[in-house]
């Protein structure tokens, strides 16, 4: 006949309670220090403590060898609280922080939430205000020898501990060096869009200027072009009036001889004398108004070749304004130089800025990878405080482990390092680069140059 175990009538989640309060018994029969050893441990720290005042406790002692062993493993104390505290006690009740909130009571509640998460990773999962405020000797004894465990484990790890400690120091440093090379390339990169905006517009002006100025030279050759076709035609005007002058200069000379030759004549009759006078002095007056017109033509003539002189300085201001145009091209073609460097300028930067903010990602990521490892670390630190048998085959197992993680970042250091040197030789061949291309865009800008310079000689030459 089968016989069948007897079943509990307990619910399953109290069985689950009883086991896991069975193990926390079992686990506390191990870390439970005698009473001495405790009190030796308390007064090896510099605190004066007895037996007698760990079977009748004071609650203010207690206070103080808690306070400082927070100051030891956390470099927490009620003054460090004490501004975090009084700040949230303003934000909630104002003006009333301090009269609503004694300040020893806000610093002792504050104290104790960073008290009992240090009690959480020390393995005390029950510890309470109670505990500080109306503490018992099992109470007491309990928490201290946890303290006490999780103390002397933390000074065996202390090579470990600090090792991760620095390489979470030295992965900060590096992350915030490279945020402050990231905020100056920023700044950087700032100024020199501030800088290309700046001469785009100049570049803009002097485009204008140079429209106007083309603009201004092509109004002043036609202008000069009329000027000349206007001197042409005066200088052939003139011309035909000097000849009409030397015509009519002939035509009064032979009849000043006819006179002459025909004055004997008139004497012989007065009559004939006063016809010939009358005819002469006709011929006398229409001379001189032919004269007079003469001269006036005479004097057109001169103010003629006055505004053909005032013309030609014209035409030397319009060439001077040329010689400008041509200084003003000059410039332009090397400010049109320069903004092609920064812009080149502008482009690496750009680069370098994209790469800083890929390795500061790198970065970034391994410090979240840092802090797992070390969660993961804290949570075996844990376990091995509740299984203190095993104490020495664990911490060997994690010894070999560090010692493999440890050989793997050697390695992995290494191809970092090895990485880094190909990029500087990268880079290197990049800045040689830039540097031929730097000299090739000076060889032309030579080239355009000499361009120019004969251009503007076949400008003046043909002027």
């Amino acid at each position: 006949m089968s016989f069948n175990p007897r079943m509990s009538i307990l619910p399953p989640a109290q069985q689950q309670s009883r086991s896991r309060k069975k193990e926390e018994e079992a686990a506390y029969a191990n870390m439970r220090l005698p009473d001495r050893e405790i009190v030796g441990c308390i007064n090896e720290l510099g605190i004066p403590f007895t037996i007698a005042d760990l079977q009748k406790p004071n609650p203010i002692q207690v206070q103080m060898i808690f306070e400082w062993f927070g100051e030891l493993l956390m470099n927490k104390t009620r003054q460090t609280v004490d501004p975090a505290m009084r700040a949230a006690a303003e934000d909630v009740c104002g003006d009333f922080g301090d009269s609503l909130m004694p300040p020893d009571t806000r610093n002792l509640m504050g104290f104790f939430v960073s008290l009992r998460r240090l009690l959480l990773d020390c393995g005390v999962n029950d510890f309470n205000f109670t505990d500080l405020t109306k503490p018992t000797h099992d109470r007491l004894v309990k928490v201290f020898s946890y303290v006490i465990n999780f103390v002397r484990f933390r000074e065996s790890q202390t090579s470990v501990i600090d090792e991760h400690c620095n390489r979470a120091e030295s992965t900060k440093a590096r992350i915030e060096q490279l945020y402050s090379e990231n905020q100056n390339m920023e700044a950087q990169l700032d100024e020199m869009r501030d800088n290309r905006r700046q001469m785009e517009a100049l570049v803009a002006e002097k485009t204008r200027r140079n429209e106007d100025l083309k603009k201004r030279l092509l109004e002043l050759r036609r202008s000069q072009e009329k000027v000349a076709a206007r001197l042409e035609e005066a200088k052939t005007k003139k011309g035909e009036l000097a000849v009409e002058l030397e015509e009519k200069t002939a035509t009064k000379l032979v009849l000043k001889q006819d006179s002459a030759k025909l004055r004997p004549y008139t004497l012989q009759s007065p009559s004939a004398l006063q016809s010939s006078l009358t005819e002469l002095s006709n011929t006398l007056n229409n001379d001189k108004s032919h004269s007079d017109s003469l001269d006036r033509r005479a004097r057109a003539l001169q103010t003629s070749t006055d505004s053909f002189a005032v013309v030609c300085g014209d035409v030397a201001s319009c060439i001077k304004l040329l010689e400008e145009i041509a200084v003003e091209l000059s410039k332009e073609e090397e400010d049109n130089a320069k903004n092609t460097k920064q812009r080149d300028a502008l482009t690496e930067r750009g680069a370098n800025v994209r790469e800083l903010e890929r390795t500061e990602g790198l970065l970034q990521r391994q410090l979240a990878k840092w802090t797992e490892r070390t969660a993961t670390l804290r949570a075996q630190s844990q376990e091995k405080a509740q299984r203190a048998k095993e104490k020495m085959e664990e911490l060997r197992a994690v010894h070999k482990k560090l010692t493999e993680e440890r050989s793997d970042k050697g390695k992995d250091m290494e191809r970092r390092r090895v990485r880094i040197e190909q990029i500087e030789k990268k880079m290197l061949d990049l800045k040689e680069n830039i540097e031929n291309e730097v000299h090739a865009a000076h060889d032309e800008y030579l080239k355009m140059e000499a361009h120019i310079k004969l251009y503007i000689t076949e400008m003046e030459q043909a002027i």
